[in-house]
């Protein structure tokens, strides 16, 4: 149900804030031991949000979220709550304070039903590596739910929630969202404070939403974004507002098709679904304009060799001494160190922390590295030069619909490549949102994404809205 029409339902006391956190976690008891969306569900701290929630709806003081119940990816800081980050190092860590984004929803007495499950520190694309098991596909169990907020996609699309916090560095946030039949944004770099969320890549990390239409994205964001002291990369730049062009006439707006999304590796449905919302566009009487984006062969290389850089430096704080798990193994201080991140990390975690550490070594630096940053400038730049021609482009969120459960984690090339038209985003520091543009021969999910210049999320917004209200979704039985 949309965030709206919960808004009013509660406002208009149709419905009471304990009564539909109540609903939502008896449907958390019932569906989620199969779905494992959840790592922790906070039953009595949410019970006891919603009830303080309530008492400021009476009061007649409530404000956008008051009430309103949401899941919250495990790599968000949250005070008193255990965030895992779905590893064994910090599985019984307990924040002493809460993210930025927490804090600003929290004042707002919104209700957090739990902590969602996702890849390890958010290094894998099919939630399928987390310590405490994958997360499943509502619309098939057999199937990822993409990553690596794959928990937070399918918590929204199981309606185990009104609506999550994920985040998003080379896609986490947009895949999950097209591999589950629901919308995810991803604002632009610097949009939403990072503070408190645990970091994997510290130059591409973005908080981000995933609900179930465009609409309520721009409802999410408008509760979390603006500049945070705390945080040195966040931006003054934005200017919320971000649902005040759903209505408007987009049929005079410029829409960037890319050649280079549209090549071999595309799954054939997918190509028609995504060429399929284009005709729409074009009828609506938007310019269909032909991109390119050269570089876009590139891409995965070198978002591979940043991200795996800046994990390499940010994960080197655990070990084992401040916090998180310390080994019970070793004669001596370096043996401590060695087997607590042994024993804490996984298959996954490790390899990109050797990929990073080695292409940071002096005499590779660079050959990799260096050549990685070159890229990404370059990137930047055919960007540009595309949003100098248009207003948003459109293109695939993922080359392929949900695949089976251990069908490619095993061939950690073959996941890399499938962030292909996503980390072009991350690496520009663009906004991007995914949202469902139709259904392949198995009746799973196919998604569209529109990417949008520096600071506009509003428009993508509209650009997307205009689409789902023509778009019929088809509704999980669960």
């Amino acid at each position: 149900m949309a965030l709206k029409k919960l808004r009013e339902m509660l406002d208009s006391k149709e419905i009471s804030a304990v009564e539909l956190t109540e609903q939502y976690l008896d449907r958390i008891e019932n569906s989620d031991k199969e779905i494992n969306s959840y790592i922790t569900v906070c039953k009595e701290n949410a019970l006891a949000d919603a009830k303080k929630a309530q008492e400021v709806i009476d009061s007649g003081n409530s404000g956008a979220f008051t009430g309103l119940p949401i899941s919250v990816k495990d790599n968000i800081c949250t005070l008193g709550v255990k965030t895992t980050c779905a590893s064994h190092m910090l599985d019984d860590f307990i924040p002493p304070y809460n993210a930025t984004v927490m804090e600003k929803l929290k004042k707002d007495n919104i209700v957090m039903l739990g902590k969602t499950n996702m890849d390890e520190f958010a290094m894998g694309g099919s939630s399928q590596t987390s310590y405490f098991g994958g997360v499943k596909n509502p619309y098939d169990l057999t199937r990822v739910t993409g990553g690596s907020s794959g928990g937070a996609a399918a918590s929204v699309s199981a309606d185990l929630c009104a609506a999550a916090l994920g985040s998003d560095t080379g896609g986490s946030v947009r895949q999950p969202a097209s591999f589950c039949g629901v919308t995810g944004l991803k604002p632009t770099y610097g949009t939403v404070s990072r503070w408190g969320l645990i970091a994997f890549a510290s130059s591409l990390d973005q908080i981000g939403v995933i609900a179930k239409s465009a609409e309520d994205t721009g409802y999410m964001l408008e509760g979390i974004y603006g500049y945070d002291e705390n945080d040195a990369t966040s931006s003054k730049k934005s200017e919320g507002n971000y649902n005040s062009l759903i209505g408007s006439d987009v049929s005079k707006l410029k829409i960037g098709v890319p050649k280079e999304f549209f090549g071999d590796g595309l799954n054939d449905e997918v190509k028609t679904a995504v060429l399929n919302a284009v005709e729409y566009y074009k009828k609506l009487g938007c310019e269909i304009v032909d991109v390119s984006l050269p570089s876009l062969e590139y891409a995965v290389s070198a978002y591979y060799l940043i991200s795996s850089a800046e994990a390499a430096s940010n994960l080197s704080r655990f070990d084992g001494i401040k916090y998180g798990l310390r080994s019970g193994l070793g004669e001596d201080f370096n043996d401590l160190i060695k087997n607590s991140r042994r024993e804490g990390f996984g298959q996954e975690v490790k390899r990109r922390i050797m990929l990073g550490n080695y292409a940071l070594c002096s005499g590779y630096y660079d050959a990799y590295y260096k050549n990685a940053t070159r890229i990404r400038t370059q990137i930047r730049n055919e960007y540009a030069d595309i949003f100098s021609k248009c207003d948003v482009m459109l293109t695939p969120t993922a080359p392929t619909t949900a695949y089976k459960i251990g069908e490619q984690e095993n061939d950690p090339v073959k996941m890399y490549l499938a962030d292909i038209y996503t980390v072009t985003v991350n690496i520009a520091g663009l906004p991007a949102i995914s949202t469902t543009c139709g259904y392949d021969s198995k009746g799973l999910p196919i998604g569209m994404s529109l990417i949008g210049k520096a600071f506009d999320e509003k428009t993508i917004i509209a650009v997307c809205d205009r689409f789902e209200k023509d778009f019929e979704r088809k509704e999980i039985v669960l």
